[in-house]
């Protein structure tokens, strides 16, 4: 029972900390998933100019835009330069992309 309760206590104890464990996942994956590559490590200076400035973004859409991007619903622009990397991004880390990238100063 001591120990129940004592795991309990843990739990909620973390729980302020977990917004803080999804941001700094999104950050190590905008490097792994080589996000920075064309979005500039900032997500405002990228490679080339017609890529898109990302940084500040709407979270709810750019995770609609990246699920769009790796279903194949959005084939435009330069959708196709994504296309090859999205399979390789889980649901779970595309949310986890789309919460960092709108905490990013735009």
């Amino acid at each position: 029972m001591k120990l129940t309760k004592s795991i309990a206590i843990a739990m909620v104890l973390a729980l302020p900390q977990l917004g803080t464990a999804v941001a700094a996942d999104g950050a190590t994956l905008f490097k792994e998933k080589t996000c920075l590559t064309c979005h500039g490590k900032d997500g405002k200076t990228p490679l080339l100019p017609i890529y898109p400035k990302i940084a500040g973004q709407n979270a709810a859409y750019a995770l609609q835009q990246m699920k769009d991007i790796k279903s194949g619903a959005r084939a435009n622009g330069q959708s196709a330069a994504m296309k090859g990397i999205m399979h390789l991004v889980t649901d779970e880390e595309m949310a986890a992309l789309a919460d960092y990238v709108a905490t990013m100063a735009p």
